[in-house]
């Protein structure tokens, strides 16, 4: 089964879940692994499955990774993400359910995972700003301790479940 990893990573998150899933595959089957960048849909296209990754902004997917997703068509597609909000098993869904609306009609999609990630320092510098103004005020607290929560993901137990769902979605009885 040849396949493809087509990744944007802002913080490495998402790069770290793309090498995960190249580890769990092994390379030789691997005809394209890196970024979301140039053209890449000619170097992708004698894939049985493309295997797409996204950083999370404001609940939506990453822009060179939706424009590429666009490009697809009467594809397999496993897509997989990271965003700093998270926790929340219901919001990774959410998140999920408009990513894969960027697909056409006609693609398939195998699998799809998320998980947390870490953010990068600015932005704690941004709510600890924010709680200075507002010292009361209960969601910027929230957001400082999930931001305090991602900082060690993606993890181990993150790793193992990325892992498990992309054997799922290639192993023949799917």
């Amino acid at each position: 089964m040849k396949y493809a990893v087509v990744y944007e990573s802002a913080t490495g998150n998402t790069k770290m879940l793309a090498e995960e899933i190249k580890k769990a595959l092994g390379d030789s089957e691997c005809i394209y692994f890196g970024t979301a960048e140039g053209n890449i849909r000619s170097m992708t296209k004698d894939a049985d499955i493309v295997f797409i990754g996204f950083w999370t902004d404001k609940g939506e997917c990453s822009g060179k990774a939706a424009q590429y997703m666009g490009t697809l068509h009467d594809r397999n597609v496993f897509l997989f993400g990271t965003a700093g909000f998270g926790g929340s098993q219901q919001y990774f869904s959410e998140i999920i359910k408009r990513v894969s609306g960027c697909l056409p009609e006609g693609n398939v999609l195998a699998g799809t995972y998320m998980c947390q990630g870490k953010m990068p320092e600015s932005v704690r510098k941004r709510y600890e700003a924010m709680q200075k103004e507002a010292p009361q005020d209960e969601k910027v607290k929230m957001m400082i301790e999930n931001y305090d929560r991602a900082l060690i993901h993606p993890d181990e137990e993150d790793l193992l479940h990325l892992r498990e769902a992309v054997i799922e979605s290639v192993s023949p009885e799917k």
